[in-house]
């Protein structure tokens, strides 16, 4: 079934409407955190009842695990420009994120990649910019690795919000391909515990949507180095970390915050090969 907004729902594709709604919203209750104002554009300009992702997802702490997963992007994103001035930024299952705009340093060569009916609906709200391609394949069509442009042979892959879909053997082979072919690169991406995903599946049906079922999962971030010969490293923090700290919110957002990175719930993680910083 298609909606207002053109985007079939009962997708894996309609999950995009999820994470820019949480920054849109997340925005005005958080802007110490993260202003997102592409976001915040997207959702104003999209005709679309959002009434049912609000009321599951629009919650104080379903919109700060939005802004902070984006946060922590940008900072990351930012450490690699800096190192890589020469480098590239590839954007996986880019959807309706504007990680771009907010840290493009006016000379970083930046790729989206998404599947071609997501890449067309996600032109309709982000239309395409200087620097920034545009790239219509799925992440497991390996011919977009030949179309990402990099001086210096590294890469910086952002993946947020995207592996949970997937079979593990299919992140795993994705993470080895792009190892092979960068020289350097970094992986940074979002996992969640076993028991955390079976959540967010009940919480991804309630939004209305039954048909994007998460099935890639972390224990043990290490064991993750496993993956390639190739020689990677792997590093994780906890998801919400510092800001625990940082952010005034209810008690029972206070609570939620705590379990999740005590009982080791979510975690950022970084995979790394060929030296990148």
């Amino acid at each position: 079934m298609e909606n207002k907004a053109g985007l079939q729902d009962q997708t894996v594709q309609a999950t995009m409407l999820l994470p820019v709604y949480g920054r849109a919203k997340g925005s005005r209750m958080f802007p110490d955190i993260l202003r997102d104002d592409g976001a915040i554009r997207i959702v104003d300009s999209m005709d679309y009842d959002f009434a049912r992702i609000d009321k599951h997802y629009g919650t104080e702490y379903g919109c700060l695990c939005c802004l902070v997963r984006a946060k922590r992007l940008d900072e990351r994103c930012l450490a690699y420009m800096r190192e890589h001035p020469g480098g590239a930024v590839v954007n996986l299952g880019s959807g309706l994120d504007t990680t771009f705009e907010r840290v493009d340093n006016g000379s970083i060569r930046w790729h989206n990649v998404d599947l071609p009916d997501s890449m067309a609906f996600r032109r309709r709200f982000v239309p395409p910019k200087e620097r920034c391609a545009d790239i219509a394949r799925s992440m497991f069509d390996y011919a977009w690795l030949d179309e990402v442009k990099t001086d210096d042979g590294s890469a910086f892959i952002l993946a947020g919000g995207l592996f949970y879909f997937f079979e593990e053997r299919q992140v795993r082979e994705l993470v080895c391909r792009m190892a092979e072919h960068f020289r350097s690169g970094e992986v940074f991406f979002d996992a969640q515990s076993k028991t955390a995903a079976k959540i967010s599946n009940r919480m991804v049906r309630k939004s209305g949507n039954k048909g994007s079922e998460m099935k890639f999962w972390v224990k043990d971030a290490q064991k993750l180095k496993d993956w390639s010969p190739r020689g990677i490293a792997v590093e994780s923090v906890p998801f919400f970390g510092e800001t625990r700290k940082e952010v005034r919110v209810k008690l029972s957002t206070r609570v939620n915050m705590w379990g999740f990175d005590t009982l080791k719930m979510g975690q950022l993680i970084s995979v790394r090969w060929g030296g990148a910083a």
